[in-house]
């Protein structure tokens, strides 16, 4: 069911596992059992995950303002996003640069193109690969600042019921700026090992090439506030809708298998994103198992993630670290473990402390409530 405060908690199940993903993805980086390179390696889709949680969540938000108000409070919104992503990122960032012992890899980007939320553009992974999982938060928050102005140039030049076909535009220009990428830059360098790297700074990396999850994601909002029959559709089919997206997720892992070959370079993120819009889909019908089970667990991991996602690496890093000091075996299931706990407890440490007291402050500033 919903909560009183209008939430989905079926999103918080897709929330927890788009957490998990990333976190067995990223731990193939350290010491870890045979296990995590089996199943880690389609972990990288999580963030996928996360892109079309993000454009649901917020542009559902706006959406359903526009519907009342045919405006947006923008104090409201940004103050929203600042106080929620703000203060917990800067702490990270702080961490990073003060204490260069917490680094997982060997060098940092340079501090403004973290403070501009511009890493994600010419990011080298592997030779400034620390805190390199920011990018997606950059594309997040590029997001961010640009849908509200967006909705209200669509709404003072009277093209918003257009909005359906610019955002499949915009998908259509993402998967074209992957294809010409690929043949332009990546192919002539397919001979020598530089086109990994190639690969991750102009295809993977960029906002302009990951447009697929957060345009479905708000395409998905807009039909949800404005489409009856779309709405009617998803209240009615919810477990089919997980049939058919666990079914495509299955055959996407398969088309991505081979992340850097050209079908999946130019199409797989279309597909990851589709898939996982189906989930959101059934996670917000009222028919799917997912809306009507609320789970401990879940819920928790779904409210820890940000802070998880921004902390889990230099976590991970410490924590193997000094058992490899008390000679202790760290590619061991027992590792895993204490370091996904100690993840676990720094998540909490950053909600009990930077979390909470932002919270608090931007109560008390706007007299808003989450």
């Amino acid at each position: 069911m919903r909560s009183f405060s209008g939430k989905f908690n079926g999103l918080d199940h897709l929330r927890a596992v788009a957490i998990l993903l990333v976190l067995t993805f990223h731990y193939r980086m350290f010491g870890h059992p045979d296990w995590v390179d089996t199943y880690g390696g389609l972990g990288w889709t999580g963030v996928d995950l996360f892109f079309v949680l993000s454009g649901f969540l917020i542009s559902n938000k706006l959406f359903s303002e526009i519907k009342k108000q045919n405006t947006i409070n923008l104090k409201v919104f940004f103050a929203k996003r600042l106080f929620r992503i703000i203060p917990p990122y800067l702490l990270t960032v702080l961490l990073y640069f003060c204490f260069p012992v917490i680094r997982e890899k060997e060098a940092l980007p340079p501090l403004w193109k973290f403070i501009t939320f511009t890493q994600n553009y010419g990011l080298n992974l592997f030779d400034q690969g620390t805190f390199s999982h920011a990018w997606s938060l950059c594309i997040e928050e590029q997001f961010y600042l640009l849908i509200p102005f967006s909705l209200l140039l669509l709404i003072k030049t009277k093209t918003f019921r257009y909005i359906r076909y610019i955002i499949l535009i915009l998908i259509v220009i993402s998967i074209s700026a992957r294809y010409i990428t690929w043949q332009k830059d990546i192919v002539p360098l397919i001979p020598t090992d530089n086109y990994w790297k190639e690969w991750y700074m102009k295809i993977y990396y960029p906002t302009y090439t990951r447009l697929d999850g957060l345009a479905m994601g708000v395409l998905t909002g807009y039909l949800f506030q404005y489409s009856a029959w779309f709405k009617k559709f998803i209240a009615s089919k919810g477990n089919l809708l997980f049939i058919v997206g666990i079914i495509m997720l299955g055959f996407s892992f398969w088309f991505c298998s081979d992340q850097v070959s050209p079908h999946a370079s130019t199409w797989g993120f279309t597909l990851v994103a589709l898939s996982y819009t189906l989930l959101v889909m059934a996670a917000i019908s009222e028919s799917c198992f997912l809306y009507r089970t609320k789970l401990f667990a879940t819920s928790q991991l779904a409210s820890l993630s940000y802070a998880l996602y921004l902390s889990h690496k230099f976590v991970i890093h410490i924590i193997q670290n000094i058992l490899k000091q008390m000679q202790i075996q760290v590619a061991s299931n027992v590792t895993l473990i204490i370091c996904l706990t100690a993840c676990i407890i720094t998540a909490l440490i950053y909600r009990y402390t930077v979390e909470n007291i932002s919270a608090k402050i931007k109560n008390k500033l706007i007299h808003i409530k989450n």
